[in-house]
């Protein structure tokens, strides 16, 4: 089978076609995460398992994703990272048909797990290879499209999680959404190694194992209280978990300050942690973060719950923000590297303009959702999410050099998915602490509980347009 060497250059129909081989697997990983969540209560019933299990199938990927993202991207430092892309690749599609044909809901958490695993040594190569393929006036552009997939996926998840639990595919019920990997998985796979630069690593950058331990126990500790709130409530063990994880991560920092001191591997790099543009870029974007995916979890409910939508329609109704996402592709490809700091505070009023007139929308809303009500205001949205995200993701692994771009595309999406799980867990405690007792289909109450929830979207927007005016937000190198 044909594989391009790490020293071969690259011709431009092949650095693309080999970024699309990225997004499609970034893709498959973003869309599992919400696609799931149509199904659960088809899992529940065919499984007969009870709720605090049916909640592990989430819970279960979460956890094992995020706690392996930074280990797996010093891995892909180390080892390769087109090796670690294809493993995470065949993982992922071999946990995806062991979810798919599950027999109980034991198996079924277990293989989600293993997923997780799979997504987790994947997701952080996907981003340490744009350098490798692209100069630095087209990287601006490849972020913006992963941006884009994770607009499309945040959409498309119920959209066609609705249609293949509608088509009921020979009887299968939910099972397809896990089958549909196999032939994608399939395809990423040999298209990857045909495609996909090669690549040696850097074995003699180490293993930190201390480091790996105390950043897993760190992350367990912020994320377990996190995810289990919204379904238990906060409950007394929750609090010491909460108060620890802040503790645990400067234990970190002082490790990783230790292993410098002694020229020891290091997991993350206290280059990278001395970088204002790492740190700014990485925690704008994980403060973003917080708002978006939230922001569709309590419009999914306002709109299935409080206005009696299908989760079909529910994903049609917001269409307009990946639109939005897919034009702003196209401009931050044009920008390429300059006026970063400008693009991030246009983005974020961009982004604030959408919630604002979404406010309005619902607060106007009638007794039916009127699609041509919202669908300006999730297309800017869409298009200043689009503006934002690439800008960041840009600063942010500027500041790593070629041996450490595994490591801190996988610290900037550790910290982004920790972002994702406070958001939920703030924005929907916000959604459900107004909602109180409501009955679905009580207009006025999810009314009034969305617009809330917004009021902390908006709250974000703010920062994400104020944040440049007082850090570092320019991109610090224009090579490898």
């Amino acid at each position: 089978m044909a594989e391009t060497d790490q020293k071969t250059p690259l011709s431009p129909a092949r650095r693309w076609a080999a970024a699309a081989v990225l997004l499609l697997a970034n893709f498959m990983n973003l869309i599992d995460i919400t696609i799931v969540n149509v199904a659960l209560p088809s899992m529940k019933n065919e499984l007969a398992a009870p709720p605090n299990l049916i909640e592990w199938i989430v819970a279960g990927y979460t956890f094992s994703f995020a706690i392996l993202l930074l280990p797996a991207g010093r891995m892909g430092d180390l080892l390769g990272r087109r090796k670690l892309f294809v493993s995470g690749i065949a993982l992922f599609t071999a946990a995806s048909l062991v979810c798919g044909i599950a027999p109980g809901i034991g198996t079924l958490v277990t293989a989600r797990i293993v997923q997780g695993v799979g997504a987790a040594i994947m997701t952080p190569q996907t981003l340490a290879l744009v350098p490798r393929l692209f100069p630095p006036e087209q990287r601006g552009a490849a972020f913006g499209l992963f941006a884009l997939t994770a607009g499309l996926a945040s959409v498309a998840g119920p959209i066609v999680g609705g249609l293949l639990l509608t088509a009921d595919i020979y009887g299968l019920g939910w099972r397809p959404i896990f089958l549909v990997n196999i032939p994608l998985g399939i395809a990423a796979f040999i298209a990857a190694l045909m495609l996909v630069p090669k690549g040696q690593g850097n074995r003699k950058l180490g293993i930190d194992k201390v480091g790996i331990a105390i950043a897993a126990v760190a992350t367990l500790a912020l994320l377990f209280p996190l995810v289990e709130a919204p379904s238990i409530g906060w409950q007394v063990w929750m609090y010491p978990m909460v108060i620890a994880a802040p503790i645990l991560g400067w234990v970190f920092i002082r490790w990783q300050r230790h292993q410098e001191e002694r020229n020891a591997p290091q997991l993350l790099p206290m280059r990278l942690l001395r970088s204002g543009s790492f740190l700014s870029g990485s925690l704008l974007n994980a403060a973003l973060f917080t708002a978006v995916p939230s922001y569709f979890f309590t419009m999914a409910l306002y709109l299935q719950a409080g206005y009696g939508l299908t989760p079909l329609q529910s994903g049609l109704t917001t269409t307009p923000f990946p639109l939005g996402v897919l034009l702003a592709s196209a401009t931050t490809g044009w920008f390429g590297s300059r006026w970063v700091r400008w693009r991030v505070m246009g983005g974020g009023i961009l982004i604030a303009t959408g919630f604002a007139g979404q406010l309005w929308a619902i607060w106007t809303m009638g007794d039916a959702i009127s699609w041509w009500r919202m669908a300006p205001w999730f297309f800017f949205g869409g298009f200043g999410l689009g503006n934002t995200v690439s800008p960041l993701f840009q600063v942010s692994l500027s500041a790593a050099d070629s041996n450490d771009s595994g490591s801190a595309s996988g610290a900037v999406q550790a910290i982004r998915q920790v972002g994702i799980s406070f958001g939920i867990a703030i924005m929907g405690g916000i959604f459900f602490g107004m909602l109180g007792g409501a009955e679905p289909g009580d207009h006025e109450a999810y009314r009034s509980a969305m617009m809330s929830a917004i009021g902390y979207a908006m709250v974000i927007a703010s920062v994400v347009i104020l944040t440049p005016w007082f850090t570092p937000m320019k991109i610090e190198r224009t090579e490898d």
